[in-house]
């Protein structure tokens, strides 16, 4: 028969704690909540006492729901916090704890426990004539919780935090509260302190509205066992804000708690704290304990599968990183933007956008690992995501998924050619990274044929260039590329600008048949890739074609058989009941052999896995 650790619950009931105390559930009971997701009052026996005054973390809920808990059960207590109403009772919350023989192993309860209360002393116990053991401990009333998700249940306990399970909790400097982990905090304490570190902290916003006007800022803080969102109000703005530094440690008491609304915040507690009157913040210079940050990174590959507007951490190395921009928004203020590509090593990547001042001191060009905690996912070109004022940035962490990724990176993970969720449109490329089609894959996948164009890249030589008519005369004006008519005075009248100029230039319209091993397709190229490929300007060649026809016939010729790379758009269009793909070339570039031969590796190796 297992043996119990006699002793523990008199230790538990007296605020002294026991690590991994091995003991028997006598009994468990449903609190019903509310609204909100029930409560489990739980009596435990030592083999010696028992004790009534457990409660199991809403997080453990589904370990009474599925019968893994249930009377007469061994258990491993591995975390819990003792909480301490205001009359001096305990109330025991169980954090983590291990079934080692179910009910079903053990005969019935073991030893003759008798019930524990504060006072009692073993001799009593052993008295001949014993004084009538006073009810229960009662368990405070409780408040609806808000349901955490059963894969959150060991995400938010720190191990170390629950093997240790300290007897005493230190005392904050200069008051007489105890220290106590984040994860036990509930309304119903009336003095506490917390330790925990600033990982996160927004800049001062302002309100106005019926009631007035007002200021506001929040951080989050983290400790060994969670998180919790912190808010500061008006004269308490004033009072903490340029105290709190992001990285540093502080002693947080006396805050007010109440359920967190989910909408406004992705910090997995089912609290949030205010800081009122009678808060206080110190710094704390003894901190190398405390974590950094909490992060429940998803791979990107998984964010097809999460809902528009979800909150989500991710982590990946920075692929490529766009140039700053600046947008005006609707209440005419001006704010930077900057777009970068994350890639994990699921080789998926993923569009972030990064405002404000992050966006502007953002450096991506050593192409750093980035962790984004509370990111915004949006469906907008498919999947990308957003990091909001109550995100937390963070490049190049200390933390092992940085190290893991970028040891991925540096040996292989730079010679793979990512996919992104993020489409671009307009651009013909996708989340920065073009998205590689043959001619033939093209035409086989019916590309152009949807409600909306398609945009792919390509490999492909020039095979022919129709010259005929790929020269005509236009608007002079700047911001005008209108045909003109000659109107056989000297004068060319444009109907756009409904003027008359004594001049115009040339612009080009270009239709090229390009090809590749696979197949070939007629393609449009305007004024820049025209010239790109005919390394020649328009107005150059407008000249030659009147003065040296022969010169002009040699630029076509000698742009034949190049090969270049290609980014199209492709769209199926309907002129006079006649439906055909249209493929305008929205730019082209020179082949990058080394990176041409990366891609084909990466084909052949897709292939050969087949």
């Amino acid at each position: 028969m297992m043996k119990l650790s006699e002793g523990a619950i008199e230790a538990l009931a007296n605020g002294n704690g026991w690590n991994d105390a091995i003991l028997q559930l006598v009994n468990i009971r449903k609190i019903d909540g509310g609204s909100g997701p029930a409560r489990f009052r739980v009596m435990m026996s030592d083999g010696r006492d028992t004790l009534s005054s457990f409660m199991l973390s809403t997080q453990l809920n589904f370990m009474a729901e599925e019968n893994i808990l249930a009377p007469n059960c061994i258990c491993n207590l591995k975390g819990h916090v003792t909480n301490i109403l205001k009359d001096g009772r305990r109330v025991v919350i169980i954090l983590e704890i291990d079934v080692l023989k179910s009910a079903n192993e053990v005969a019935g309860r073991i030893g003759d426990p008798t019930p524990y209360f504060d006072g009692q002393n073993k001799g009593l116990q052993q008295a001949p004539a014993p004084a009538p053991a006073p009810a229960p401990a009662p368990v405070p009333e409780t408040r609806p919780l808000q349901q955490q998700n059963r894969n959150e249940v060991s995400r938010g306990y720190n191990r170390d935090l629950v093997k240790k399970a300290p007897p005493a909790m230190p005392v904050t400097p200069g008051g007489g509260s105890k220290v106590v982990p984040i994860a036990s905090l509930n309304p119903y304490q009336s003095k506490w302190t917390v330790r925990a570190r600033v990982t996160n902290k927004s800049s001062i916003r302002t309100w106005s509205n019926s009631r007035g006007d007002g200021r506001l800022f929040s951080m989050e803080i983290v400790d060994e066992s969670g998180e919790i969102r912190v808010t500061a109000f008006n004269q308490e703005v004033d009072k903490f804000y340029s105290l709190i530094e992001v990285g540093k440690v502080y002693y947080v008491t006396k805050g007010s708690l109440k359920i967190a609304n989910k909408q406004y915040t992705s910090v997995k507690n089912d609290y949030e704290m205010t800081l009122n009157g009678e808060s206080t913040i110190i710094p704390c210079e003894d901190n190398c304990d405390v974590p950094m940050v909490q992060c429940d990174f998803i791979p990107i590959a998984d964010l097809e599968k999460r809902e528009k507007d979800a909150i989500v951490d991710v982590i990946g190395v920075c692929k490529s990183v766009d140039e700053v921009t600046r947008l005006t928004t609707k209440s005419n203020r001006e704010v930077s933007k900057r777009t970068l590509n994350l890639m994990d090593m699921s080789g998926k990547m993923v569009s972030v956008i990064l405002w404000g001042e992050e966006a502007e001191k953002f450096d991506g060009s050593e192409q750093p690992i980035v962790a984004i905690k509370g990111a915004k996912l949006s469906d907008f070109g498919g999947r990308s995501i957003s990091a909001s004022f109550s995100s937390t940035l963070m490049i190049n962490p200390d933390i092992p998924e940085a190290y893991k990724i970028r040891g991925w990176f540096d040996n292989e993970g730079h010679t793979v050619v990512g996919q992104s969720l993020t489409e671009r449109r307009g651009t013909g490329i996708i989340g920065g990274i073009h998205i590689w089609k043959t001619l033939s894959e093209v035409k086989a996948e019916h590309l152009g044929h949807g409600d909306e164009a398609d945009y792919f890249s390509c490999t492909a030589t020039i095979v022919y260039l129709r010259k005929e008519n790929c020269l005509y005369q236009a608007c002079p004006s700047q911001d005008c590329n209108k045909k003109v008519i000659g109107q056989q005075n000297g004068m060319f009248r444009c109907e756009k600008c409904d003027k008359e100029f004594p001049n115009f230039k040339y612009r080009l319209i270009l239709s090229a048949n390009i090809a590749d091993y696979g197949d070939n397709q007629w393609v449009t190229c305007f004024q820049e890739s025209a010239e790109a490929i005919l390394g020649q300007n328009a107005a150059y060649l407008g000249q030659l074609k009147h003065s040296n026809e022969s010169a002009f016939d040699e630029v076509f010729q000698k742009a034949n058989f190049n090969t270049l790379i290609f980014h199209n758009r492709v769209k199926l269009e309907t002129y006079n009941d006649e439906s055909r793909i249209k493929a305008p070339v929205l730019s082209v570039a020179p082949v990058d052999h080394i990176e041409y031969i990366r891609r084909l590796m990466v084909n052949i190796r897709g292939l050969a896995a087949k």
